[in-house]
């Protein structure tokens, strides 16, 4: 009796095994006697016991001979008849390799049983996604596929299988640069949001994960930044945050390795000690969700509404502290036209929306005096050295929630290449700010910046008053100062008659506080609940700005703005500080007032976008645009509120506008 007897008349072939092989089966079978039937056994070396030969035992013990010879498998990695749980079912795999680093999870898993390719394909899709193995193999000893587990719906074809010495990402031929992150970016071709796909990963894996989902999602993006950064100055390099055919283990020492080198170059986000929590299991699906989404571009944008909502889960809107959509941060800079040589800070900075804005504007005004172009991604291109001694010298932020300071903190050090002034300080109790600066840890962090910020006070050992251009903020408006110590030391903490209040709205001494941070001619725009401009228990407040500053502007904001974390009515106030050469005092001026007649958000919060002929209208990286009138974007809509401020403010001679 030979093989081919046994193979005869099934479906099941072994023209792709080699004669040397097949040679090699035959010479260890034996002839035994069933009920008086002769049929050929072999002892299989996996299970140590003789096993009658079928058509389906011949080609699973060829396969077994390759993965020795071929592919150097010990045996030791390999099971037979595997056992499969799927529901209450129990199923066997023919052979499964096991993960060399954790061995009781399959690597490979290889079928044999379904002699016909779409029913052995259907039946090995089971098997790997209910054992999580990366890798598939079907054959029937004539054709042999080989697949890689994308995902549970996705299946993809690979060439061959790695050798015991190799991974997965050694024989795939896909590399990506930042050039085709930039051609296939998820975000453009399916449009959706990073908001969009990490609410896809909370349902997926992150709810269940045992993990903190902001600092897990904040390591990812942290990682996914540096890496496009890294790509961004080098077009040739190959983009390491990407699962190239990796096992979860060897997975996880990737990105924890990136980790540590962004860490490495960008100090003061993460402590020292910091790991990636997630385990390979989890980390591979939100590798897999984030590695087709370009997160650079002109002005990060991208990761404005991730932040927003990651923060928001942490509680950030308890204390009335919301994040300021960025077409409004865009109006108030537009309005307060910053300079290459103008300090500015925002005292309540949030994920640093107006000092990273700020920053743009700033750039693109150097970029267009040196007559250099200005590509989609260049905030991950190498800048002129102007550049980066705007940001390293000239802008500041501050805010006293540790989240929130590390966000800005990334932000920043991404667009100082390396450096950033984002302190953790509470702008309010500015007496306890020597305090912060004598413990070590802090130092450790923020002397940096602590030395530059010093050196901008008007009084040697005073941190009352600054000497700040610009100053941008949205402060939180919820909840009230009652420390005497602290409300004592503001002239806003006298009611109207002079008289020392119990307590007073935190906004309240965020105006006063602010204006101290400027020097004279300086200019601010503050956001601010609209009863400040109305209510007459609050006379007092506005007869303080009157004294202090001329009264530049007033735009009030749409109910929607703020949605869905409040729906508070809220409007901007610019002014300028009163200064004899800048901003001479004057009784009787005109102010600039405006409204905002679009929503921007439905009433749920949901962004409205500009649409023309019922398509979407898209910006220069391929992305929707908020449909609002605060000032024209890029030439794709229509002028707006900045642009008829701008014509007051050159019509009016404004310093900083002449």
């Amino acid at each position: 009796m030979t093989l081919d007897d046994i193979i005869k008349n099934s479906k099941y072939d072994m023209e792709r095994f080699s004669d040397d092989g097949k040679d090699a089966l035959l010479s260890r079978t034996m002839v035994k006697t069933v009920k008086d039937k002769e049929a050929l056994y072999v002892l299989c070396p996996v299970r140590q016991k003789e096993i009658k030969l079928t058509p389906e035992e011949v080609v699973r013990q060829l396969y077994i001979d390759e993965l020795q010879k071929t592919y150097a498998y010990p045996l030791s990695r390999m099971q037979v008849e595997y056992v499969v749980n799927i529901g209450r079912e129990k199923k066997r795999a023919d052979i499964a390799i096991m993960d060399k680093d954790r061995t009781n999870t399959p690597y490979i898993i290889i079928e044999c049983k379904e002699p016909t390719l779409k029913d052995g394909k259907e039946q090995l899709k089971s098997y790997c996604n209910a054992t999580g193995a990366p890798i598939g193999v079907w054959t029937n000893g004539n054709s042999i596929s080989y697949y890689n587990r994308k995902d549970p719906n996705f299946f993809e074809d690979i060439p061959n299988i790695p050798s015991v010495t190799e991974s997965l990402a050694d024989i795939l031929e896909e590399r990506w640069t930042i050039d085709t992150l930039i051609e296939k970016d998820k975000l453009v071709t399916e449009r959706k949001s990073l908001k969009d796909l990490i609410l896809e990963m909370e349902d997926e894996v992150l709810a269940n994960a045992g993990v903190d989902v902001f600092e897990e999602v904040f390591k990812l993006i942290f990682t996914k930044l540096y890496d496009e950064l890294q790509s961004g100055r080098d077009k040739q390099r190959v983009l390491q945050f990407r699962n190239y055919g990796y096992t979860e283990t060897e997975l996880k020492k990737k990105i924890q390795s990136l980790f540590d080198d962004a860490k490495d170059t960008w100090e003061g986000v993460f402590d020292n000690s910091a790991k990636i929590d997630l385990n390979g299991s989890h980390l591979s699906v939100c590798v897999a969700s984030l590695q087709d989404v370009k997160l650079f571009n002109s002005n990060l944008d991208v990761v404005d509404d991730a932040f927003e909502y990651l923060m928001s889960k942490s509680q950030k809107g308890e204390k009335g502290q919301y994040f300021t959509p960025r077409y409004v941060i865009d109006m108030c800079v537009r309005m307060l036209n910053p300079t290459a040589k103008e300090y500015m800070i925002d005292t309540a900075a949030g994920s640093c929306g107006f000092p990273i804005h700020t920053i743009f504007y700033v750039w693109k005004k150097i970029l267009q005096e040196k007559g250099l172009p200005q590509s989609h991604l260049f905030t991950s291109e190498t800048k002129p050295p102007e550049c980066l001694d705007y940001v390293n010298k000239y802008v500041f932020a501050i805010d006293f929630d540790r989240n929130c300071v590390r966000v800005s903190r990334m932000l920043n050090l991404i667009a100082g290449d390396g450096k950033t002034n984002v302190l953790r300080l509470n702008s309010i109790d500015f007496d306890r700010w020597k305090d912060s600066a004598a413990d070590q840890n802090w130092t450790d962090t923020y002397n940096e910046g602590w030395k530059k910020l010093r050196k901008l006070r008007r009084e040697k050992d005073s941190d009352q008053f600054y000497n700040f251009d610009v100053l941008m903020a949205n402060p939180p408006f919820a909840g009230d100062i009652k420390e005497s110590n602290i409300v004592a030391r503001y002239e806003l903490g006298k009611n109207a008659k002079g008289k020392q209040q119990s307590k007073v709205g935190r906004d309240i001494l965020f105006i006063e506080r602010n204006l101290n941070m400027l020097k004279p001619g300086g200019r601010m725009a503050i956001v601010l609940p609209q009863g400040r401009f109305n209510n007459s228990s609050d006379k007092y407040i506005r007869d303080f700005i009157a004294k202090e500053c001329r009264i530049l502007a007033v735009v009030g904001l749409h109910g929607n703005v703020f949605k869905p974390h409040t729906g508070t009515k809220t409007s901007v106030l610019f002014v300028q500080k009163w200064d004899n050469d800048l901003c001479p005092p004057r009784m009787d001026y005109p102010i600039f007032f405006a409204t905002m007649q679009e929503p921007s958000k439905d009433n749920s919060g949901d962004k409205i976008y500009e649409a023309k002929d019922g398509k979407p209208v898209l910006d220069t990286h391929g992305h929707l645009i908020v449909k609002h009138d605060l000032y024209n974007h890029d030439g794709l809509t229509q002028d707006g509120i900045a642009e008829a401020f701008a014509e007051f403010a050159k019509k009016e001679k404004l310093s900083f506008f002449a």
